[in-house]
């Protein structure tokens, strides 16, 4: 068994163990915090695979800026469970099984026909995926369009800016 593989299965078990208890932990700093490392090990994978351009924006975006979000929204909301209404009804208990049982059903099947589990994913092979890649691409075939679309993205802030100065100059008796 190689790194790889190791690495893979360590990256594998730490994700799907905090993917259950971001849903079975009651409080909900603590699975937002599961659900950061969650991430961390997806762009684990992102990097075993060879991508680590995307394994970096995972990490930026969605472990950086989103779970932050969420978390500051959760500990502002100041959540207690003792405001919580008692949840008495085992009839969605039992919808919550069938349904999840139904989704592990689907992901089996899905997996069983797929050819592309079977084979094996080593570390540092490929070009693909690479960020030098990427930025040869860009700055090469799609360096027009790369720019249209920076001229887009200033003329869009420049209209934020001039539609905030507009409101601010009406709300000024």
């Amino acid at each position: 068994m190689g790194v790889s593989q190791i690495l893979f299965w360590f990256l594998s078990a730490l994700a799907v163990l905090c993917a259950v208890m971001v849903v079975a932990s009651k409080n909900p700093v603590n699975s937002i915090l599961f659900l950061i490392v969650v991430f961390f090990a997806i762009s684990g994978h992102y990097v075993l695979l060879n991508a680590q351009f995307i394994a970096i924006v995972n990490i930026i975006v969605y472990a950086g800026a989103i779970m932050v979000l969420f978390l500051f929204v959760v500990m502002l909301m100041n959540l207690n469970a003792d405001t919580e209404p008692p949840h008495k009804s085992k009839y969605l208990m039992y919808a919550g099984v069938i349904a999840g049982s139904s989704l592990l059903l689907l992901v089996v099947a899905a997996l069983r026909r797929n050819e592309a589990v079977n084979q094996l994913t080593e570390l540092k092979t490929g070009e693909v995926g690479l960020i030098s890649n990427l930025g040869k691409t860009l700055f090469t075939d799609f360096v027009f369009p790369f720019e249209i679309s920076s001229v887009l993205f200033l003329s869009a802030m420049i209209g934020a800016v001039v539609i905030s100065k507009k409101d601010k100059e009406k709300a000024k008796p």
